[in-house]
């Protein structure tokens, strides 16, 4: 009687392990077979590296690199705000608080991990948009430098959460020892714990670099939507998950523009699975320096 329960528990888990593989290969399909027709008239190449975007034009120009430029620095922006402060709250969280200190900051990040990404985008726009305006005195709040600042806090809890995990995997002889011979709290923490959680560390920052390309309502509330190439970090851009976001509904199905967005979700789409491929990666690295591969 065990014996089937455990194999009717282990086909159920089969099953459900199969179907995400199944959902993954139609979402590829999906994207594949939508965005195909826009390359019947425009060249791939042309499509990527293209300098203008305007599909309502006659004729229409396909040219994401604007799209991608601005995806780029605001990436680039955010990674500057999420890393260090999420690092540094992982370390801090992990080797310096209390335990008093650390019930009160783990809850507090959860939280932040939990809250809709359109709360963020309210903030942004209604709250630190006008701030930067008037700090730097800038024609409009809603450029790149915003959506970097909003994006980084987004991804501060992402980064802090896995870093924390890494931090806590290192063992304590490696502590141990480093004390043993003289070192003091600080010595042991950057020369021993942070090397040997480096790889675990390298994966959280990656996969909040992962959650910062794909944020959409975010970066289409506080961006300022202006698909050209920026000059600085204080123009207003417009990445390619709020192109899609903003279009996509003025779009006609089955249109050249329609499968043109679509070429820009499998192109974000293979920029996330590259960031996933390498996280998981360094994360396997991780498990196998530590000992931890099972």
């Amino acid at each position: 009687m065990y014996n089937r329960k455990e194999k009717l528990i282990k086909l159920m888990f089969t099953i459900l392990a199969f179907s995400s593989l199944l959902f993954l290969l139609g979402i590829i399909i999906v994207l594949f077979k939508e965005s195909l027709p826009v390359f019947k008239n425009v060249n791939v190449f042309d499509f990527i590296f293209g300098k203008h975007w305007y599909p309502t034009y006659e004729p229409p120009e396909y040219g994401i690199l604007p799209l991608i430029v601005a995806s780029f620095w605001v990436t680039i922006g955010a990674m500057f705000v999420c890393i260090p402060l999420g690092i540094g709250s992982a370390l801090y969280i992990n080797e310096l608080a209390s335990p008093t200190q650390k019930q009160i900051l783990k809850p507090v990040i959860e939280i932040l991990a939990g809250i809709p990404s359109i709360v963020y985008g309210f903030f942004g726009m209604l709250i630190v948009a006008p701030f930067l305006q008037n700090l730097f005195n800038i024609p409009t709040g809603l450029c790149a430098f915003t959506a970097s600042l909003v994006l980084g806090i987004m991804a501060i809890p992402t980064v802090t959460s896995l870093a924390e995990d890494a931090l806590s995997f290192v063992p304590k002889s490696f502590k141990e020892a480093s004390y043993a011979l003289g070192a003091n709290r600080w010595q042991t923490l950057i020369k021993v714990v942070i090397p040997a959680s480096m790889s675990g560390i390298s994966t959280s920052i990656i996969l909040g670099m992962s959650r910062i390309v794909g944020e959409t309502m975010t970066v289409l509330m506080v961006s300022g939507g202006s698909a050209i190439i920026p000059n600085s970090i204080f123009d207003p851009v417009r990445p390619m998950t709020s192109t899609i976001a903003a279009e996509m509904g003025e779009s006609a199905v089955g249109s050249e523009h329609y499968s043109a967005l679509f070429a820009i979700g499998l192109i974000l789409f293979l920029i996330t699975l590259i960031f996933n491929v390498i996280a998981e990666h360094i994360s396997k690295k991780h498990r196998v320096k530590l000992g931890l591969n099972r």
